[in-house]
């Protein structure tokens, strides 16, 4: 039975789209074990694929190289005797742990001086294979094989009990549909739906008979407060008061769902949530939520996408000028109303 190691990515969203990759590795390998090496927050993502083994805690923050460390991480896998890596950044230092590892085969991408780390170099083309999730699963195909396509779609799974737990705890109920926001997106302002805007969503659909819940982690909670305070309080506001794996919970509740660019995104497409997916700095023919019930809105202006944390031009109209009108028109074209 082969045994691999993904040495997974630091963002949320990048780790739901690399699932299609251990699908595709089960189907030419029945049985074998997968192992991620993956950042402690994306850990509760990883463990609702079924494909999952375990997952390994990679400890080393963004930027660190931290030589010795990384030795250490990897000598301590060896006994796992792993047949091959899959190395999923495009970093130097993501390659190092399965190199002290031993691991006989180290797949990955070429990039970023590591040549020597990898003994099964990948060259990218980006024009064949456009999309994130494409290049993750064409890892899994021999060298200068073509991608098969479709690519199966990632989906987590959920356990009711659980799910029921968390509505629990937090005292919700879903007596009326749920729309769900997803209001942040950790890579920087550009890329987040103004709060006025989602405020005045939030009306439009709370007169329509629904409730609206706020996700988001803690470096959320100041935008969804600002949302709930512009729209007069009738938004639930959990955005810091849950964890990953309760906001995977609360997502699968929901009839609808409108996020930035975002891991939230990602996950509320794994779940196969009706949504609206708003785009503005960022390209959806990059990184697009991966659902037929997920709707696409982008205003194709000449300026994006900039890929920018912060609007270089300072007008922000990527995102100013998609109107809370034209979202709920998107979500009702999308049938994504209550019930």
């Amino acid at each position: 039975m082969p045994r691999f190691l993904i040495v997974a990515p630091s963002w949320v969203g990048d780790t739901v789209l690399a699932q299609p990759l251990f699908r595709r590795l089960l189907k030419q390998h029945p049985g074998a074990l997968i192992d991620v090496f993956a950042p402690p927050w994306v850990g509760p993502v990883l463990l609702r694929m079924p494909e999952v083994g375990s997952v390994i805690p990679n400890p080393f923050a963004h930027g660190a190289l931290e030589l010795r460390e990384r030795r250490r991480a990897g000598r301590s896998l060896r006994p796992h005797l792993y047949d091959q890596a899959f190395v999923l950044p495009n970093s130097f230092k993501s390659a190092l742990v399965p190199f002290f590892a031993g691991i006989p085969v180290r797949t990955g991408f070429i990039g970023e001086a590591r040549y020597a780390l990898l003994n099964d170099r990948r060259v990218l083309d980006a024009r064949a294979v456009p999309l994130m999730v494409e290049r993750f699963a064409l890892l899994a195909e021999p060298r200068g094989a073509i991608l098969p396509r479709p690519l199966p779609q990632p989906r987590l799974t959920i356990d009711p009990v659980r799910r029921q737990a968390t509505l629990s705890r937090l005292g919700l109920s879903q007596d009326k549909p749920v729309a769900a926001f997803c209001p942040g997106a950790e890579y920087g302002p550009a890329k987040r739906w103004p709060a006025h805007h989602f405020a005045a969503l939030a009306q439009r659909l709370h007169g329509e008979g629904q409730q609206i819940w706020l996700l988001g982690s803690q470096n959320d909670a100041g935008v969804a407060a600002e949302i709930n305070a512009q729209c007069g309080g009738i938004c639930v506001a959990l955005a810091g008061r849950t964890s990953l794996d309760e906001v995977v919970d609360l997502l699968s509740c929901a009839a609808l769902v409108v996020s930035n660019d975002s891991g939230l995104m990602h996950i509320a497409a794994a779940l196969d949530r009706p949504m609206a997916a708003l785009y503005g700095s960022s390209s959806p023919r990059f990184t697009p939520p991966l659902s037929t019930k997920a709707k696409v809105i982008n205003l194709h202006l000449d300026c994006s996408p900039c890929f920018q944390r912060v609007c270089p031009l300072g007008h922000f109209n990527c995102m100013m000028q998609m109107s809370p009108q034209q979202v709920h028109e998107a979500l009702r074209e999308n049938n994504a109303g209550p019930g």
